[in-house]
C-alpha cells in the first residue's frame, strides 16, 4: 500500500479509470456468491455526468503507480437530479429528521458512490478515502449522507467503521436501503 496515493481526480483518464472500476463492480457483473464478500455498485455513471459531478466538486481516487484502484464521488445537492434512480432517496431526505430538524436544512453532500479494486480491499484504502473526504469538506459541510443496500453487508460495516450512523431504512421499488449519516459537528 505504500504506492497509493489519495488524491483529487484531476483528468479525464482518471474519470474513465473510475468507470472501469465501477464497471466491475457494478451489481450485475458481480456473481450472486460474491457479492456478500466483496460488495458492489449500483449506480452507473456516464463520463459525462462525473465531468460535471468533478466540476461541482472534487472527485476523490486511490491511485497505485499511475492508475485508479479506488474512489469516493462526491454528489452535491445540485447533482441529484441527474441521476433518476438516486430520486427515492433525495425525495426520502425531505422527509426525514436528524437532531429535530429536517436534513434538507443542513448543509450536507452524498457520498455518490465508494468502490475499491479487489486485490486492494482489506488494506485501508476505504478509509483512506474517507480521510480525504473529511479533511477536505468537514469545514464547508455540516455531514456526509449516504444509503447503502441493506444486502450490501461488506458495504455497511465498512461504512459504520468509519463513523457513519443508520438514521433511515426505507424500501423502494429496487431495494431495501439503510441511509447513512457521519456527523462532522
Amino acid at each position: 500500500m505504500k504506492n497509493i496515493v489519495i488524491k483529487l481526480a484531476k483528468n479525464n483518464i482518471e474519470l474513465a479509470q473510475i468507470l472501469e472500476l465501477q464497471e466491475a463492480n457494478y451489481i450485475q457483473n458481480v456473481s450472486v456468491d460474491k457479492r456478500d464478500f466483496n460488495g458492489f455498485v449500483i449506480v452507473k455513471h456516464s463520463l459525462d455526468l462525473l465531468k460535471k459531478m468533478n466540476t461541482t466538486a472534487p472527485q476523490i481516487v486511490a491511485v497505485d503507480n499511475g492508475h485508479v484502484v479506488g474512489y469516493a464521488l462526491v454528489m452535491l445537492k445540485e447533482i441529484s437530479g441527474m441521476i433518476p434512480v438516486l430520486k427515492p432517496m433525495f425525495l426520502m431526505f425531505e422527509k426525514i429528521l436528524f437532531n429535530g430538524k429536517p436534513l434538507n436544512s443542513y448543509n450536507y453532500y452524498v457520498m455518490g458512490q465508494i468502490c475499491i479494486a479487489e486485490k486492494y480491499r482489506g488494506q485501508g484504502v476505504f478509509e483512506l478515502l474517507y480521510e480525504k473526504h473529511k479533511a477536505i469538506n468537514a469545514k464547508k459541510f455540516d455531514f456526509c449522507l449516504t444509503e447503502v443496500s441493506v444486502k450490501n453487508i461488506r458495504s455497511m460495516k465498512a461504512h459504520e467503521k468509519v463513523g457513519f450512523k443508520i438514521i433511515k431504512t426505507f424500501k423502494d421499488e429496487t431495494d431495501t436501503w439503510n441511509i447513512l449519516l457521519w456527523d462532522w459537528k
